[in-house]
């Protein structure tokens, strides 16, 4: 097997990884436990299922700790391409990093107000359930301000595939496009009430679902060519 298709499938592993655990993270769990606007049931769902809400809290710890990895690999895929937008690439992913996790405090403390300490009892139930409502939503707006570097980095991530030569152009233009998906999409949350049920919010980070997916399994079955073109 040929270096460039090593590193490929590498990257195609970890990045399967990332996809799988944020999918059950950031999608399963949520629509599982947690209801909009809904204190008492959101507070019934977690301390009844309280081991798939950690399971919850490890599949962002597994997902974050491969993205910390993946930008890396591919790096060193396609550093050969354009050096200056292979190491934005690291960075900007990077960056999303400690964000993430820094943000992951916000569901341990949700953790502590369902643990039944003893101190926790000076809070009346309504009160312990709106305090877990509110370090969800605060974990929620985490993950806004951490989107915003998981759609940069696609920018230059993008670029490199469509300028490689060794993937398909089609995959860079979808992550490309997937850069200004998350983008709308922060800026529609941000300034739109109710945003989140507008028809367009539906669509609108669909180019980097399907570019992320597509370059994923494209990596991991298909590798890479040899061949690169220079910078």
């Amino acid at each position: 097997m040929n270096s460039n298709k090593k590193t490929a499938r590498i990257a195609g592993l970890l990045y399967l990884v990332v996809v799988l655990s944020g999918i059950f993270s950031l999608a399963y769990v949520p629509g599982k436990l947690f209801v909009h606007n809904d204190a008492s049931a959101t507070f019934h769902n977690i301390t009844t299922s309280e081991t798939l809400f950690r399971f919850g809290i490890l599949g962002s710890v597994i997902c974050y700790t491969f993205f910390l990895i993946l930008p890396l690999v591919l790096y060193k895929l396609l550093r050969s391409v354009d050096k200056t937008f292979a190491q934005s690439m690291v960075v900007l992913a990077v960056v999303s990093v400690p964000v993430s996790f820094i943000n992951l405090l916000n569901k341990f403390a949700v953790l502590t107000l369902i643990s039944k300490a003893g101190y926790l009892k000076v809070f009346e139930a309504d009160k312990l359930q709106a305090q877990v409502l509110l370090h969800l939503q605060a974990y929620n707006n985490g993950n806004q301000i951490a989107s915003i570097f998981w759609g940069l980095w696609l920018f230059p991530f993008g670029y490199l595939v469509f300028k490689s030569g060794i993937l398909p152009k089609i995959l860079g233009i979808l992550l490309m496009a997937g850069c200004f998906g998350y983008l709308i999409a922060f800026t529609g949350k941000l300034l739109i009430p109710g945003y989140n049920e507008m028809a367009i919010s539906d669509f609108v980070t669909l180019p980097a679902s399907l570019g992320e997916i597509g370059t994923c399994l494209w990596l991991l079955i298909m590798g890479a060519k040899e061949k690169q073109v220079s910078a």
